[in-house]
C-alpha cells in the first residue's frame, strides 16, 4: 500500500507484486497533515498490506524541506500503529506526472494524489522488487 502524503489530502494506492502494478483508492482528507486514522484502519483491514511505501517529498536538488519531515513522521506513525514495515520512495515530480495522466485520461481532479501514490508504488516496485526477490531466493 502506498501513500502520497499531503497536509490536506493523502493519496492512497494498492499494488500487487505479480504484475508490479498499482491501483488508486479514494483520497483521504487530512487536517494540517493529520489523517483520519479510522479511515486508514478500514483500508488496512480491507486490503491487508504487507507494508507501506510512502512518498518522501524533496526539493529538485534532493534536499529535504518541511513537508519531508512530516511525511517521514506519517510513515513512522503508520509503522507504529500497524507494526508493518515502511519504505521511503522519492516522489519528485509524481504529482506533476499524475496531473498529466489524469488530464490525458479525463480523470477527475479528486484522484490526482492517489494517481501519484500509484506512480510512487510502481516506481518502488521497479526499483526494489527485483532485488528483494533475488535476495529471497538466495
Amino acid at each position: 500500500m502506498a501513500f502520497d502524503f499531503g497536509t490536506k489530502k493523502i493519496g492512497v494506492a494498492v499494488g500487487q507484486t505479480v504484475t508490479l502494478s498499482a491501483s488508486p483508492l479514494p483520497e483521504l482528507k487530512a487536517k494540517e497533515g493529520q489523517p483520519q486514522w479510522d479511515q486508514i484502519v478500514r483500508l488496512i483491514d480491507e486490503w491487508q498490506p504487507d507494508g507501506f511505501v510512502v512518498g518522501i517529498p524533496v526539493l529538485m536538488n534532493g534536499e529535504p524541506f518541511e513537508i519531508t519531515h512530516r511525511a517521514q513522521k506519517f510513515a513512522q506513525r503508520l509503522h507504529g500503529r500497524f507494526g508493518l514495515p515502511w519504505f521511503p520512495m522519492d516522489e519528485r515530480l509524481s504529482s506533476f506526472e499524475a496531473r498529466e495522466l489524469a488530464a490525458s485520461h479525463n480523470q477527475r481532479e479528486g484522484l490526482v494524489d492517489s494517481l501519484a501514490a500509484c506512480l510512487i508504488l510502481e516506481s518502488w516496485f521497479n526499483e526494489h522488487w527485483p532485488r528483494l526477490q533475488k535476495e529471497a531466493t538466495q
